[in-house]
């Protein structure tokens, strides 16, 4: 990340503060990086892939305040203070996410590229219908989306597995839906949980 531009100049840089996965991070990062760069690259943080590069993929798709964000397309310096969860903070410690354990449960992927980008999106597709919120498929969208086949396929449409192991990842995310209790907490980090920005 420390190329030139085309005049030859140094890279400008700007300072930022990034709060990934419950850690808040300073960095001076080069205005032109991805935020799929700096967490591979800055942070070590190797579980986000770079798969097309062009936000087609979904293999570094994150959640950005909760959403979901394709890494590759999003700038760092447009997220300063923003809460980032990658795919090593969906765990809770050496604990297992249910919607991790599912996968594994139903051997939800086969060469594991994608799992990152798939675990992160399914966790929101799981807060979006508790949530409330419909998709193109929901047939009513005044009532409550149900986790069915169609509709996780619609949600889960940004991310593709090469593999083909779509119909184990849509049982995947259907049994962690059910395991959900009603009460369910956003993926969004709580201020006063967030560690002091080092």
């Amino acid at each position: 990340m420390e190329s030139a531009n085309v005049s030859g100049e140094p890279p400008v840089r700007a300072e930022i503060t990034l709060i990934v996965n419950g850690r808040g991070h300073r960095l001076a990062v080069d205005t032109r990086a991805s935020l799929l760069d700096v967490l591979r690259e800055e942070l070590g943080l190797t579980g986000t892939k770079k798969g097309c590069d062009h936000g087609q993929c979904g293999a570094c798709t994150v959640l950005v305040g909760g959403r979901r964000a394709n890494g590759c397309l999003a700038l760092a310096v447009a997220h300063d203070g923003a809460d980032i969860v990658t795919v090593e903070g969906l765990a809770d410690g050496d604990e297992l996410s249910p919607l991790q354990a599912a996968f594994i449960e139903r051997d939800a992927f086969q060469c594991g590229y994608c799992t990152p980008g798939q675990l992160c999106s399914a966790t929101a597709v799981l807060d979006e219908a508790a949530r409330g919120w419909p998709s193109v498929v929901t047939q009513d969208v005044a009532a409550d989306p149900e986790l069915d086949e169609p509709e996780i396929r619609e949600r889960m449409s940004g991310n593709i597995c090469r593999c083909g192991a779509y119909v184990n990842i849509v049982a995947a995310v259907q049994q962690a839906a059910e395991r959900e209790t009603a009460g369910r907490q956003p993926t969004e980090r709580p201020t006063a949980a967030r560690e002091a920005v080092r």
